[in-house]
């Protein structure tokens, strides 16, 4: 064998096939329904629409008892397990089940197979035998037993003889021990007397075991209300299937608030410089008669500066994709530039959509690496990005920027990963008019 053809077979041994990654998003409703819709698979280094990858007839990626994991920015919020497919037009999505994470009941205890002790050894026992309090005769007994037993005085000696002989003495396995009676209204007195429970017994020490469950299921009531849903009722929760996979990390970035405000007003500053440009490129010129200026003041004139847009709902987002503190920053929003005399009534009332991606330098300045604009008229050209949330879509440890695509032609899914000038697409799924996704 030559030297290449060894070097190849070393090559080929160490090449590892990675196996199917699927990609996909749980709808959440507030009712606790979730409803799983795929995005798209990853077999070796390629992405396939997960909605057409061996869909014969059910897609691979909803396979009956698929297990997928939601993940929020790279941190579990539960598992959703593939019980049955269907289709709305073109468009696949799967029922099932949805567990929150940290819902699952605990396992039970091992029982404690020890051997039985002795009743001389172990710890206390419960009913105990109170020397100072016990009679001295509780119970008949026979003539060998009661010579040996200290004399009494005449009146406890008339106070045991009266019982008996009023009546005859039942069985012993049926008669009262006033010992046990004594003891008991003793322990109940006794602040380290043991704690019992319903269908076991335990030890003061143990009351926190007790305690714990009721709070964990207080929580676990309020976890819902406290989950931010910035979609309004519905929540839409990145979910990964792999069995190789690496383990979820998290992906956001814990920011200074003064540093958040100094990065969103320089974000807001971009989008809009972005929005004026292209409101230059796209808004047609129109040729109207004009009437005769008069001359022009001797004093200079200023140049006006541009209108401001009233940005609505502005969202900013940090995410730490590659876990190196390089934060990388998302800004969409929403925007009405402000009305001019010269501006067409068909301009002036357009809704425009801003999406601005942009990571900071060592020297704390923005560098754009991506500038989304559109508005309701122009749909057909330029889509509008919506983001979803940041995911590790191809197993590599670093996340990924997960958006919705909205054009004339229906809604898609794009994975972009952020690099160091721009966005580079890794996925753009067929746009699908029949999405089941809630807009």
């Amino acid at each position: 064998m030559s030297l290449a053809q060894f070097a190849g077979a070393q090559l080929a041994r160490k090449t590892k096939q990675k196996g199917p990654r699927a990609l996909a998003l749980v709808e959440l409703s507030p009712n606790g329904k979730a409803r799983l819709i795929p995005i798209a698979i990853m077999v070796g280094d390629k992405f396939y629409d997960a909605s057409a990858y061996k869909a014969s007839p059910v897609p691979m990626a909803l396979w009956s008892e698929t297990v997928y994991e939601g993940e929020r920015s790279g941190v579990s919020q539960g598992l959703f397990t593939v019980g049955g497919a269907a289709r709305v037009g073109d468009a696949w999505f799967a029922e099932g089940k949805w567990q929150p994470a940290g819902s699952a009941p605990s396992k039970p205890r091992p029982v404690d197979k020890k051997p039985v002790l002795d009743e001389d050894e172990g710890p206390p026992k419960l009913r105990r035998r109170e020397p100072e309090t016990a009679p001295s005769s509780p119970v008949p007994a026979s003539p060998a037993s009661s010579v040996s037993t200290p004399p009494q005085t005449p009146t406890t000696a008339s106070t045991t003889t009266a019982p008996a002989s009023a009546a005859p003495a039942p069985p012993s396995d049926q008669s009262p021990d006033p010992s046990a009676t004594a003891s008991t209204t003793a322990n109940e007195t006794d602040p380290n007397r043991p704690v019992l429970r319903r269908g076991k017994t335990e030890t003061l020490g143990t009351t926190e075991r007790t305690v714990a469950p009721a709070a964990a299921k207080k929580a676990s009531a309020a976890a819902p209300a406290k989950t931010g849903d910035k979609r309004g009722a519905i929540q839409l929760i990145p979910a990964i299937s792999d069995a190789d996979g690496p383990d979820p990390r998290p992906y956001s970035y814990d920011i200074h608030s003064d540093e958040e405000q100094k990065y969103r007003k320089q974000m807001l500053a971009q989008a809009s410089a972005a929005l004026q440009k292209y409101i230059q490129e796209t808004t047609p010129v129109l040729a109207a008669p004009r009437t005769p200026r008069p001359p022009a003041p001797k004093t200079p004139a200023r140049a006006a500066k541009p209108l401001q847009p009233n940005f609505e709902d502005a969202e900013f987002r940090t995410f730490d994709l590659w876990n190196t503190n390089e934060p990388v920053f998302v800004l969409t929003a929403k925007a009405h530039p402000a009305r001019t005399s010269g501006d067409a009534a068909s301009t002036a009332d357009l809704t425009y959509f801003i999406t601005l991606v942009a990571k900071a330098d060592i020297y704390g300045d923005l560098r754009p690496l991506r500038a989304n604009v559109t508005d309701t008229h122009h749909l057909d050209e330029f889509s509008r990005l919506e983001l979803i949330d940041a995911v590790d879509a191809d197993g590599d440890g670093r996340g990924e920027l997960l958006f919705r695509e909205v054009s004339d032609a229906g809604s898609a899914w794009g994975v972009y990963r952020a690099g160091a000038d721009q966005l580079f697409p890794l996925f753009q799924g067929t746009p699908s008019g029949g999405s089941p996704v809630a807009p």
